[in-house]
Protein backbone atom coordinates (compact mmCIF):
# COMPACT_ATOMS: atom_id res chain seq x y z
CA UNK A 1 0.00 0.00 0.00
CA UNK A 2 1.36 3.44 -0.92
CA UNK A 3 2.41 5.76 1.87
CA UNK A 4 0.48 9.10 1.61
CA UNK A 5 1.91 10.62 4.73
CA UNK A 6 4.20 12.93 2.77
CA UNK A 7 1.32 14.51 0.85
CA UNK A 8 -0.52 15.30 4.06
CA UNK A 9 2.49 16.84 5.76
CA UNK A 10 1.73 20.53 5.06
CA UNK A 11 3.64 23.06 7.13
CA UNK A 12 1.42 24.47 9.86
CA UNK A 13 2.88 27.94 9.46
CA UNK A 14 1.33 28.22 5.95
CA UNK A 15 -2.18 27.71 7.45
CA UNK A 16 -1.50 30.29 10.08
CA UNK A 17 -0.28 32.76 7.45
CA UNK A 18 -3.44 32.25 5.32
CA UNK A 19 -5.66 32.64 8.38
CA UNK A 20 -3.83 35.80 9.41
CA UNK A 21 -4.27 37.32 5.92
CA UNK A 22 -8.00 36.52 5.96
CA UNK A 23 -8.45 38.06 9.37
CA UNK A 24 -6.61 41.19 8.24
CA UNK A 25 -8.86 41.49 5.17
CA UNK A 26 -11.96 41.04 7.35
CA UNK A 27 -10.72 43.68 9.78
CA UNK A 28 -10.12 46.11 6.93
CA UNK A 29 -13.61 45.54 5.49
CA UNK A 30 -15.30 45.89 8.88
CA UNK A 31 -13.47 49.16 9.50
CA UNK A 32 -15.10 50.64 6.39
CA UNK A 33 -17.96 52.87 7.66
CA UNK A 34 -20.01 52.34 4.50
CA UNK A 35 -19.91 48.56 4.89
CA UNK A 36 -20.83 48.82 8.55
CA UNK A 37 -23.74 51.15 7.75
CA UNK A 38 -25.06 48.79 5.08
CA UNK A 39 -24.87 45.81 7.42
CA UNK A 40 -26.57 47.73 10.21
CA UNK A 41 -29.38 48.83 7.92
CA UNK A 42 -29.95 45.27 6.73
CA UNK A 43 -30.06 43.98 10.29
CA UNK A 44 -32.52 46.68 11.28
CA UNK A 45 -34.81 45.87 8.34
CA UNK A 46 -34.79 42.19 9.22
CA UNK A 47 -35.26 42.59 12.95
CA UNK A 48 -37.94 45.31 12.79
CA UNK A 49 -40.50 43.58 10.56
CA UNK A 50 -43.70 43.03 12.57
CA UNK A 51 -43.89 39.28 11.94
CA UNK A 52 -40.30 38.64 12.95
CA UNK A 53 -40.76 40.75 16.08
CA UNK A 54 -43.88 38.83 17.09
CA UNK A 55 -42.05 35.54 16.65
CA UNK A 56 -39.47 36.62 19.22
CA UNK A 57 -42.05 37.29 21.93
CA UNK A 58 -42.63 34.86 24.80
CA UNK A 59 -45.61 32.49 24.55
CA UNK A 60 -47.40 34.28 27.37
CA UNK A 61 -47.28 37.57 25.41
CA UNK A 62 -48.44 35.85 22.20
CA UNK A 63 -51.38 34.44 24.14
CA UNK A 64 -52.40 37.96 25.21
CA UNK A 65 -52.09 39.17 21.60
CA UNK A 66 -54.50 36.42 20.53
CA UNK A 67 -56.92 37.69 23.17
CA UNK A 68 -56.65 41.20 21.66
CA UNK A 69 -57.49 39.76 18.24
CA UNK A 70 -60.64 38.21 19.69
CA UNK A 71 -61.62 41.65 20.99
CA UNK A 72 -60.93 43.11 17.55
CA UNK A 73 -63.29 40.61 15.93
CA UNK A 74 -66.01 41.59 18.41
CA UNK A 75 -65.38 45.24 17.51
CA UNK A 76 -65.86 44.37 13.83
CA UNK A 77 -69.25 42.79 14.59
CA UNK A 78 -70.32 45.88 16.54
CA UNK A 79 -69.20 48.04 13.61
CA UNK A 80 -71.31 45.88 11.28
CA UNK A 81 -74.33 46.50 13.51
CA UNK A 82 -73.59 50.23 13.38
CA UNK A 83 -73.73 50.19 9.57
CA UNK A 84 -77.00 48.28 9.64
CA UNK A 85 -78.49 51.08 11.71
CA UNK A 86 -76.99 53.64 9.34
CA UNK A 87 -78.84 51.84 6.52
CA UNK A 88 -82.06 52.17 8.53
CA UNK A 89 -81.38 55.91 8.93
CA UNK A 90 -80.76 56.24 5.20
CA UNK A 91 -84.13 54.61 4.55
CA UNK A 92 -85.80 56.98 7.01
CA UNK A 93 -84.30 60.12 5.49
CA UNK A 94 -84.84 58.90 1.94
CA UNK A 95 -88.56 59.14 2.70
CA UNK A 96 -88.03 62.78 3.76
CA UNK A 97 -86.05 63.60 0.62
CA UNK A 98 -88.53 61.97 -1.75
CA UNK A 99 -91.16 64.77 -1.82
CA UNK A 100 -88.40 67.18 -2.88
CA UNK A 101 -87.18 64.76 -5.54
CA UNK A 102 -90.75 64.33 -6.77
CA UNK A 103 -91.04 68.08 -7.15
CA UNK A 104 -87.71 68.09 -8.98
CA UNK A 105 -89.14 65.53 -11.42
CA UNK A 106 -92.24 67.69 -11.95
CA UNK A 107 -90.10 70.75 -12.75
CA UNK A 108 -87.85 68.75 -15.08
CA UNK A 109 -90.71 67.17 -17.03
CA UNK A 110 -92.69 70.42 -17.11
CA UNK A 111 -95.71 68.94 -15.37
CA UNK A 112 -95.45 71.77 -12.82
CA UNK A 113 -94.12 75.28 -13.31
CA UNK A 114 -92.16 76.67 -10.31
CA UNK A 115 -93.53 79.80 -8.67
CA UNK A 116 -91.54 83.03 -8.60
CA UNK A 117 -90.59 82.32 -5.00
CA UNK A 118 -89.47 78.79 -5.84
CA UNK A 119 -87.36 79.98 -8.77
CA UNK A 120 -85.70 82.86 -6.94
CA UNK A 121 -81.93 82.43 -6.78
CA UNK A 122 -79.10 84.97 -6.31
CA UNK A 123 -77.76 86.15 -9.65
CA UNK A 124 -74.10 85.52 -10.40
CA UNK A 125 -74.00 88.61 -12.61
CA UNK A 126 -72.57 91.31 -10.32
CA UNK A 127 -72.86 93.97 -13.02
CA UNK A 128 -76.61 93.49 -13.14
CA UNK A 129 -76.83 93.82 -9.36
CA UNK A 130 -74.96 97.15 -9.55
CA UNK A 131 -77.36 98.65 -12.05
CA UNK A 132 -79.38 101.30 -10.30
CA UNK A 133 -82.90 102.65 -10.60
CA UNK A 134 -83.98 103.52 -14.09
CA UNK A 135 -81.15 101.69 -15.81
CA UNK A 136 -82.07 98.45 -14.07
CA UNK A 137 -85.74 98.96 -14.94
CA UNK A 138 -84.82 99.41 -18.59
CA UNK A 139 -82.80 96.18 -18.50
CA UNK A 140 -85.70 94.28 -16.93
CA UNK A 141 -88.10 95.58 -19.59
CA UNK A 142 -85.64 94.66 -22.33
CA UNK A 143 -85.24 91.19 -20.82
CA UNK A 144 -89.00 90.68 -20.77
CA UNK A 145 -89.28 91.73 -24.42
CA UNK A 146 -86.42 89.40 -25.35
CA UNK A 147 -87.86 86.50 -23.37
CA UNK A 148 -91.19 86.95 -25.15
CA UNK A 149 -89.44 86.18 -28.43
CA UNK A 150 -87.46 83.23 -27.02
CA UNK A 151 -88.77 79.69 -27.29
CA UNK A 152 -90.20 78.27 -24.08
CA UNK A 153 -89.68 74.50 -24.09
CA UNK A 154 -91.48 72.32 -21.62
CA UNK A 155 -89.59 71.66 -18.38
CA UNK A 156 -85.82 71.24 -18.65
CA UNK A 157 -85.08 69.39 -21.89
CA UNK A 158 -82.58 66.51 -21.80
CA UNK A 159 -81.91 67.03 -18.09
CA UNK A 160 -80.72 63.52 -17.24
CA UNK A 161 -79.09 62.98 -20.62
CA UNK A 162 -76.99 66.10 -20.03
CA UNK A 163 -75.87 64.66 -16.69
CA UNK A 164 -74.78 61.48 -18.47
CA UNK A 165 -72.76 63.59 -20.90
CA UNK A 166 -71.18 65.69 -18.15
CA UNK A 167 -70.02 62.81 -15.93
CA UNK A 168 -67.04 60.93 -17.39
CA UNK A 169 -67.90 57.70 -15.58
CA UNK A 170 -71.27 57.63 -17.36
CA UNK A 171 -70.37 59.18 -20.71
CA UNK A 172 -67.82 56.40 -21.26
CA UNK A 173 -70.70 53.90 -21.25
CA UNK A 174 -72.96 55.81 -23.62
CA UNK A 175 -72.76 55.04 -27.33
CA UNK A 176 -74.07 57.33 -30.03
CA UNK A 177 -77.10 55.10 -30.62
CA UNK A 178 -77.90 55.22 -26.86
CA UNK A 179 -78.30 58.99 -26.87
CA UNK A 180 -81.78 59.31 -28.43
CA UNK A 181 -83.06 56.73 -25.92
CA UNK A 182 -81.57 58.51 -22.90
CA UNK A 183 -83.24 61.74 -23.98
CA UNK A 184 -86.51 60.07 -22.90
CA UNK A 185 -85.20 59.50 -19.33
CA UNK A 186 -87.35 61.54 -16.94
CA UNK A 187 -86.19 60.53 -13.47
CA UNK A 188 -83.85 58.28 -11.47
CA UNK A 189 -84.86 57.11 -8.01
CA UNK A 190 -83.08 55.22 -5.23
CA UNK A 191 -85.11 52.73 -3.21
CA UNK A 192 -83.79 51.06 -0.04
CA UNK A 193 -84.70 47.57 1.12
CA UNK A 194 -87.60 47.27 3.57
CA UNK A 195 -86.97 46.87 7.32
CA UNK A 196 -86.08 43.30 8.22
CA UNK A 197 -85.04 42.47 4.65
CA UNK A 198 -81.43 41.81 3.57
CA UNK A 199 -79.52 45.06 2.97
CA UNK A 200 -79.86 46.30 -0.61
CA UNK A 201 -80.82 49.29 -2.71
CA UNK A 202 -82.42 49.66 -6.13
CA UNK A 203 -82.02 52.23 -8.88
CA UNK A 204 -85.17 53.03 -10.87
CA UNK A 205 -84.82 54.68 -14.28
CA UNK A 206 -88.15 56.19 -15.33
CA UNK A 207 -88.74 56.73 -19.06
CA UNK A 208 -91.49 58.47 -20.96
CA UNK A 209 -93.17 56.48 -23.75
CA UNK A 210 -90.69 56.00 -26.59
CA UNK A 211 -90.04 54.10 -29.80
CA UNK A 212 -87.41 51.77 -28.31
CA UNK A 213 -88.96 49.68 -25.51
CA UNK A 214 -92.26 49.29 -23.73
CA UNK A 215 -90.93 49.43 -20.15
CA UNK A 216 -91.76 52.60 -18.26
CA UNK A 217 -89.21 51.75 -15.53
CA UNK A 218 -85.87 49.93 -15.75
CA UNK A 219 -84.46 48.69 -12.44
CA UNK A 220 -81.09 47.61 -11.10
CA UNK A 221 -80.82 46.13 -7.59
CA UNK A 222 -77.58 45.96 -5.62
CA UNK A 223 -77.33 43.43 -2.81
CA UNK A 224 -75.10 44.37 0.10
CA UNK A 225 -73.42 42.64 3.00
CA UNK A 226 -72.51 44.20 6.32
CA UNK A 227 -70.81 41.50 8.29
CA UNK A 228 -67.19 40.49 8.78
CA UNK A 229 -65.89 37.61 6.67
CA UNK A 230 -65.42 34.56 8.87
CA UNK A 231 -62.14 33.71 7.13
CA UNK A 232 -60.78 37.28 7.26
CA UNK A 233 -62.71 39.36 9.82
CA UNK A 234 -60.05 42.08 10.03
CA UNK A 235 -60.68 43.10 6.41
CA UNK A 236 -64.14 44.46 7.29
CA UNK A 237 -64.45 48.16 6.46
CA UNK A 238 -68.21 48.56 6.21
CA UNK A 239 -71.00 47.39 3.88
CA UNK A 240 -69.96 46.11 0.48
CA UNK A 241 -71.93 45.32 -2.65
CA UNK A 242 -71.77 41.57 -3.24
CA UNK A 243 -74.17 41.05 -6.15
CA UNK A 244 -76.58 42.86 -8.46
CA UNK A 245 -79.64 42.06 -10.54
CA UNK A 246 -80.92 43.85 -13.61
CA UNK A 247 -84.19 43.58 -15.46
CA UNK A 248 -85.52 42.44 -18.82
CA UNK A 249 -85.87 45.24 -21.34
CA UNK A 250 -88.87 44.72 -23.61
CA UNK A 251 -87.33 46.04 -26.83
CA UNK A 252 -89.54 46.92 -29.74
CA UNK A 253 -88.81 45.13 -32.99
CA UNK A 254 -85.49 46.17 -34.50
CA UNK A 255 -84.71 48.64 -31.69
CA UNK A 256 -82.49 46.56 -29.40
CA UNK A 257 -79.19 48.47 -29.22
CA UNK A 258 -77.49 45.86 -27.01
CA UNK A 259 -77.10 43.48 -29.96
CA UNK A 260 -76.05 43.91 -33.55
CA UNK A 261 -76.74 41.74 -36.58
CA UNK A 262 -73.78 40.58 -38.63
CA UNK A 263 -73.76 38.72 -41.94
CA UNK A 264 -71.32 35.90 -42.54
CA UNK A 265 -70.73 33.93 -45.75
CA UNK A 266 -70.42 30.16 -45.50
CA UNK A 267 -69.12 27.88 -48.26
CA UNK A 268 -70.38 24.30 -48.54
CA UNK A 269 -67.42 21.91 -48.54
CA UNK A 270 -68.98 19.38 -50.91
CA UNK A 271 -71.03 21.41 -53.37
CA UNK A 272 -68.99 24.61 -53.18
CA UNK A 273 -72.11 26.74 -52.89
CA UNK A 274 -72.04 29.90 -50.78
CA UNK A 275 -74.79 31.06 -48.47
CA UNK A 276 -75.13 34.16 -46.26
CA UNK A 277 -75.94 33.60 -42.59
CA UNK A 278 -77.07 36.35 -40.24
CA UNK A 279 -76.51 36.19 -36.49
CA UNK A 280 -76.86 38.52 -33.53
CA UNK A 281 -73.83 39.32 -31.36
CA UNK A 282 -73.49 41.52 -28.24
CA UNK A 283 -73.08 45.23 -28.84
CA UNK A 284 -71.58 47.91 -26.57
CA UNK A 285 -74.34 49.97 -24.97
CA UNK A 286 -75.21 51.71 -21.73
CA UNK A 287 -78.27 49.48 -21.56
CA UNK A 288 -76.06 46.46 -20.89
CA UNK A 289 -76.02 48.03 -17.42
CA UNK A 290 -79.34 46.21 -16.86
CA UNK A 291 -77.85 42.80 -17.73
CA UNK A 292 -74.98 42.50 -15.25
CA UNK A 293 -72.60 39.61 -14.76
CA UNK A 294 -74.09 37.18 -12.26
CA UNK A 295 -71.99 36.36 -9.22
CA UNK A 296 -71.83 32.61 -8.78
CA UNK A 297 -73.34 31.38 -5.51
CA UNK A 298 -71.25 28.20 -5.41
CA UNK A 299 -68.02 30.04 -4.71
CA UNK A 300 -66.75 29.69 -8.29
CA UNK A 301 -64.29 32.49 -9.01
CA UNK A 302 -64.66 34.86 -11.96
CA UNK A 303 -61.95 35.56 -14.48
CA UNK A 304 -60.00 38.81 -14.21
CA UNK A 305 -62.00 40.67 -16.89
CA UNK A 306 -65.32 39.68 -15.32
CA UNK A 307 -64.14 40.76 -11.88
CA UNK A 308 -63.09 44.15 -13.28
CA UNK A 309 -66.43 44.57 -15.06
CA UNK A 310 -68.35 43.67 -11.92
CA UNK A 311 -66.25 46.02 -9.75
CA UNK A 312 -66.89 48.87 -12.23
CA UNK A 313 -70.61 48.08 -12.16
CA UNK A 314 -70.64 48.27 -8.35
CA UNK A 315 -68.79 51.58 -8.47
CA UNK A 316 -71.28 53.07 -10.94
CA UNK A 317 -74.26 51.92 -8.86
CA UNK A 318 -72.74 53.43 -5.74
CA UNK A 319 -72.05 56.70 -7.61
CA UNK A 320 -75.67 56.95 -8.77
CA UNK A 321 -76.88 56.40 -5.21
CA UNK A 322 -74.43 58.66 -3.35
CA UNK A 323 -73.81 61.47 -5.85
CA UNK A 324 -75.92 61.63 -8.99
CA UNK A 325 -79.43 61.23 -7.59
CA UNK A 326 -79.03 63.45 -4.48
CA UNK A 327 -77.22 66.27 -6.37
CA UNK A 328 -78.60 65.96 -9.89
CA UNK A 329 -78.98 69.69 -10.61
CA UNK A 330 -75.33 70.33 -9.72
CA UNK A 331 -74.16 67.62 -12.13
CA UNK A 332 -76.47 69.13 -14.78
CA UNK A 333 -74.88 72.58 -14.35
CA UNK A 334 -71.39 71.14 -13.90
CA UNK A 335 -70.86 72.67 -10.44
CA UNK A 336 -70.57 69.28 -8.72
CA UNK A 337 -68.04 68.14 -11.33
CA UNK A 338 -65.89 71.23 -10.66
CA UNK A 339 -66.05 70.49 -6.92
CA UNK A 340 -64.98 66.87 -7.52
CA UNK A 341 -62.09 68.03 -9.75
CA UNK A 342 -60.94 70.58 -7.19
CA UNK A 343 -61.01 67.96 -4.45
CA UNK A 344 -58.90 65.56 -6.53
CA UNK A 345 -56.44 68.33 -7.44
CA UNK A 346 -56.15 69.25 -3.76
CA UNK A 347 -55.28 65.67 -2.82
CA UNK A 348 -52.65 65.49 -5.58
CA UNK A 349 -51.21 68.83 -4.48
CA UNK A 350 -50.85 67.60 -0.90
CA UNK A 351 -49.05 64.47 -2.09
CA UNK A 352 -46.66 66.50 -4.24
CA UNK A 353 -46.01 68.88 -1.35
CA UNK A 354 -45.22 65.99 0.99
CA UNK A 355 -42.90 64.44 -1.57
CA UNK A 356 -41.12 67.78 -1.92
CA UNK A 357 -40.69 68.00 1.84
CA UNK A 358 -39.22 64.51 1.96
CA UNK A 359 -36.76 65.35 -0.81
CA UNK A 360 -35.80 68.51 1.05
CA UNK A 361 -35.17 66.53 4.25
CA UNK A 362 -32.89 64.13 2.35
CA UNK A 363 -30.93 67.05 0.95
CA UNK A 364 -30.53 68.51 4.43
CA UNK A 365 -29.30 65.16 5.69
CA UNK A 366 -26.72 65.05 2.94
CA UNK A 367 -25.42 68.47 3.89
CA UNK A 368 -25.29 67.70 7.62
CA UNK A 369 -23.77 64.21 7.42
CA UNK A 370 -20.05 64.59 8.32
CA UNK A 371 -19.32 61.02 7.18
CA UNK A 372 -20.40 61.73 3.61
CA UNK A 373 -17.86 63.30 1.30
CA UNK A 374 -18.92 66.24 -0.81
CA UNK A 375 -18.74 64.27 -4.06
CA UNK A 376 -20.36 61.09 -2.70
CA UNK A 377 -23.99 60.44 -3.67
CA UNK A 378 -26.60 59.88 -0.95
CA UNK A 379 -27.51 56.27 -0.25
CA UNK A 380 -31.11 55.21 -0.94
CA UNK A 381 -32.86 53.82 2.08
CA UNK A 382 -35.06 50.77 1.67
CA UNK A 383 -38.65 51.30 2.60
Amino acid sequence: MADNSNSEDVPSDSFETAKTDKEKLTDQVMQNPQVLAALQERLENVSHTPSSYIETLPKAVKRRIDALKQLQVKCAHIEAKFYEEVHDLERKYAALYQPLFDKRRDFVTGDVEPTDAESEWPSENEEEEKLAGDLKSKVVIADKEASADEPNPKGIPEFWFTIFRNVDMLSELVQEYDEPILKHLQDIKVKFSDPGQPMSFSLEFHFEPNDYFTNSVLTKTYKMKSEPDTTDPFSFEGPEIVDCEGCTIEWKKGKNVTVKTIKKKQKHKGRGTVRTVTKQVPNDSFFNFFSPIKVSGDGESLDEDSEFTLASDFEIGHFFRERIVPRAVLYFTGEAIEDDDNFEEGEEGEEEELEGEEEGEEDDDAENDPKRESGQPAECKQQ
